[in-house]
Formats: C-alpha cells, structure tokens, sequence
C-alpha cells in the first residue's frame, strides 16, 4: 500500500483489548496471545460495528518496539510465516511503539483518501438471484471512485469488483465485502434512480437514495448517504458522504 493510505493507522492496545484506528473505520475488540507450532500467535474478535463477531487469526514478532504481524483476513488458517501475495487474504503489517505512552490518538482519526470501510473476512459475499435480471446483470470491474470528495487511490481502485444479480449486487476489494445490497431501478427518471436496502455492514438494513446512468457497458453511480436526499447530479463534493463509482461490464 502506498505510505499516504495509511498514514493516520494505528492498534492501541489496553489489556485484552484493541481499537484500529484510520484504515477506513475504527474497529474494536478482544485481542488473545498463545502459542501456535512454536509462533507466538494472537487471535482478534471484533466485538462491535459491522464486523461484530468476525475473529481473524495471526501470528506475530516484537523486536524492541517493532511489531510485526501476519494475520489472515479471510480464512480461520493461521499464517505460518511472515509473508503475504496477492490473493492469499494475508495482511503483513509493521508497527512501531509510540515513545510517548501517554499519548492517546483521536478516537475519530483525519479522514483519508481510501476506500469505504472494509469489513473482515468472514462475511457472505455471494449473491442470491430475487428477481429477474435488470440492465445491471453482470460482472464489473471499476474504472474510478470518489467519496466523500476524495478520489479512491489508482492501486485500490484496480482491486474493486461488482456482481449483480437480479436485484442483489456485492462489490468486494480484493476479498474484503465493501457493499452488498438490494437494489431497485426506476429508468423512467432523467437521470435513472436507484435505490439500494443495505444487507450487511454498519448501514445493514437502511435504505439509500442514488442516481445511475447506463451507455452501452459503462455504468456511473453516483449515492448519498442513508437518510439523506437523493442526488440531483452525478457529483461528490467534500462534507456530502456520496459515492460516485464509475464501472465497466467485463462479463
């Protein structure tokens, strides 16, 4: 990952518990440290948000006050070794002690140009055919993103997929589940509305109101946040919370 995604990103750790802060979303838990094969190994338990109850296995090294992890993301096999690849669903990732202990990081940190909060493997990711196909049957691959204002960096962009379904469409980054929902269309409308029922996630079960132009296999995507008003144009300005997602069908 380029450094400036991660720049704000942080573990605190207090006893048995841990808060990640600034790579998307705040995620908090229990943290428990055993020995696997002779690793020192930890487990963390997601005990609130959308990825309550999710438990992601690891193993880990500190050396003065580098901490170093390798934690599975999207299986319950711990790693063996501190190395990841592309498609394996393993996060490496260093850290460095603060010297100042005393110093407690914002709860909320700076928001950042990433994507929208990633939840923990171990979610359903697969769609499930309600009704009868739309215009937005298929396979896609996206072409850009904006939210909230920032652009999503080129090399995460590259990542992120969209499946629809009938009326069921999931778009994942990488292995990671950022979006599954209920969707329904109304083309009679200039631009086309679409509404989508969110099923998973912090927003499981709220509604959000959006926009969406199809031109042959090009689809652009423009929502608003749940309980805010539709957009009148395919836009995304900071402060507004939209989404606006350019994709091109691939199958």
């Amino acid at each position: 990952m380029a450094a400036d995604n991660f720049a704000d990103a942080r573990i605190v750790i207090t006893g048995d518990t841990f808060t990640s802060l600034g790579m998307g979303a705040p995620y908090e838990g229990t943290v428990k440290l055993h020995r696997s094969r002779g690793l020192k190994a930890f487990d963390l338990l997601f005990t609130s948000g959308h990825a309550q109850g999710t438990r992601n296995v690891g193993i880990y090294k500190l050396d003065g006050d580098a901490w170093t992890i390798c934690l599975a993301t999207q299986s319950s096999t711990r790693p063996t070794r501190f190395a990841t690849k592309a498609g394996s669903g393993l996060a490496l990732e260093v850290l460095r002690r603060e010297l100042d202990p005393a110093k407690k990081p914002a709860k909320t940190p700076a928001a950042r140009p990433t994507a929208p909060p990633l939840a923990p493997a171990g979610r359903a990711t697969k769609t499930t055919p309600a009704g009868p196909p739309t215009g937005l049957e298929g396979e896609w691959r996206m072409v850009s993103a904006n939210f909230d204002g920032k652009p999503l960096a080129a090399d995460m962009v590259k990542w992120c997929t969209r499946t629809t379904r009938g009326d069921n469409t999931v778009v994942m980054a990488g292995p990671q589940t950022m979006l599954k929902a209920r969707f329904a269309l109304d083309p009679s409308k200039k631009p086309g509305a679409i509404d989508y029922v969110n099923l998973h996630g912090g927003d499981k079960g709220k509604t959000q109101l959006g926009i969406y132009e199809l031109i042959d296999d090009r689809l652009t995507i423009c929502m608003s946040p749940p309980s805010k008003p539709r957009p009148e144009a395919f836009e995304s300005s900071r402060g507004d919370g939209r989404s606006l997602t350019v994709w091109r069908r691939t199958a």
